[in-house]
């Protein structure tokens, strides 16, 4: 009995391993026959529909976002799925929120994004007093955050589901309601998340 357990746990074992090295084999297959690369982000555009204090003291944002996409891949195609967030954060506080649409990037393409994100906050006056106080140096730092889930394509096969994660840092030069804001500096940083 014993000497059947163990040859049984052996081709388990066997059979477990072979698949292991089966799948790091074709993941190394593909790499080196697809290449694959991460989207890259540009912001564009932000303009601030609203900013305001509400009677609670609570603060209410309406941003209008316009993000640029591409798809760097040469054969492999990009799905963004539903369920992503988009956010807009001032230090370590979220102004507003909304998500990207759901779309198919062909390979080697760009999208132009136009997204409405808002969000309230109820750390309102202590909020809006900093963002006052920074607004007059002219110099106002944000950040734009994507969580994406996202599917690839290649061929006509639709395969693995992973997130893009992107964080991008932006300067901007105030936060004036109904107007478009002046993006003095953007750099966005991509990460992939199995």
């Amino acid at each position: 009995m014993t000497s059947y357990c163990c040859r049984l746990i052996s081709c388990i074992i066997s059979i477990v391993l072979t698949l292991l090295i089966l799948i790091a084999i074709l993941g190394a297959v593909f790499y080196f026959v697809y290449h694959p690369k991460a989207p890259n982000f540009s912001i564009n555009r932000l303009q601030i529909t609203d900013l305001r204090l509400n009677l609670d003291l609570s603060l209410y944002a309406q941003f209008n976002v316009r993000i640029t996409a591409k798809n760097p891949n040469e054969k492999i195609g990009i799905y963004y799925e539903k369920g992503g967030k988009t956010s807009v954060w001032y230090t370590q506080t979220q102004l507003c929120h909304g998500a990207l649409p759901a779309f198919y990037q062909r390979p080697m393409s760009t999208k132009v994004l136009d997204v409405q994100l808002s969000g309230q906050n109820q750390f309102g006056r202590t909020l809006m007093a900093a963002l006052q106080q920074q607004q007059q140096t002219g110099n106002i730092p944000l950040d734009l955050k994507v969580d994406q889930p996202v599917s690839i394509r290649v061929g006509n096969v639709k395969i693995g589901k992973v997130r893009v994660l992107a964080n991008c840092k932006l300067i901007v030069d105030s936060l004036s309601s109904n107007s478009l804001v002046s993006i003095k500096t953007s750099s966005c940083r991509i990460k992939v998340r199995l």
